[in-house]
């Protein structure tokens, strides 16, 4: 019983390892996510595309939104999560201190939810991402594979979605609402924004000038 386990162990280490070296060159075929959100909507709009095809708007808009120290960091943002924690003890509603690269091993290779377990194992797949991936790797699969709406997956397909275009043609305002609906798409709507969204909106617009693509 003991072996077969150990067997059951390694083969999983190294399918994992094969699906890490593997999503360094492409994106994932589909993710848990998106396939709860084709379970729950009954659609799954996407569109990968490239780093390059993606435009600059949308990449500063996102980064502004969450996670500005994104080039600087080693995938874990030590002060946000130190903020996070104290506020939490505090307050009435979950904050998260998570960077783009623990957002991206959650999306990529986890499912949602806030179990120790699933935390723990986002901080090794982050740890490992972020020394066999490259950063512009990183924002790349995060871009493709986040949620930005109902049944809505990846800038190009929120670009397409909300504005009718590429997510390269996308204006600075443009790309503003979309990263605004982030960490909550199912309920915020650029369509139809909400004060909150709005506000938002111009605070992201502000920010992005500090942003610089590295």
């Amino acid at each position: 019983m003991w072996k077969k386990i150990k067997q059951l162990i390694f083969i999983i280490l190294v399918l994992n390892v094969v699906f890490i070296i593997w999503g360094r060159f492409f994106n994932p075929p589909i993710t848990l996510t998106q396939i709860g959100g084709l379970f729950e909507y009954g659609k799954l709009h996407r569109d990968y595309i490239s780093y390059d095809e993606m435009g600059s708007n949308v990449k500063k808009a996102v980064i502004a939104s969450e996670d500005q120290k994104f080039f600087d960091h080693d995938g874990f943002d030590y002060t946000a999560i130190e903020k996070a924690m104290k506020y939490n003890e505090k307050g009435k509603k979950i904050r998260g201190g998570s960077t783009i690269s623990q957002q991206t091993a959650k999306n990529i290779f986890l499912w949602q939810g806030r179990s120790w377990v699933r935390k723990g194992l986002e901080a090794v797949y982050t740890f490992i991402i972020e020394k066999v991936w490259s950063k512009d790797i990183i924002l790349e699969r995060y871009l493709n594979s986040i949620e930005m709406g109902q049944g809505v997956f990846g800038v190009e397909a929120a670009a397409q979605y909300y504005f009718g275009k590429s997510s390269k043609d996308l204006s600075a305002s443009d790309a503003a609402w979309i990263a605004a609906v982030l960490p909550n798409p199912k309920k915020y709507d650029p369509k139809n924004p909400s004060p909150y969204l709005r506000k938002k909106h111009n605070w992201i617009m502000r920010q992005m000038r500090n942003v610089s693509l590295k």
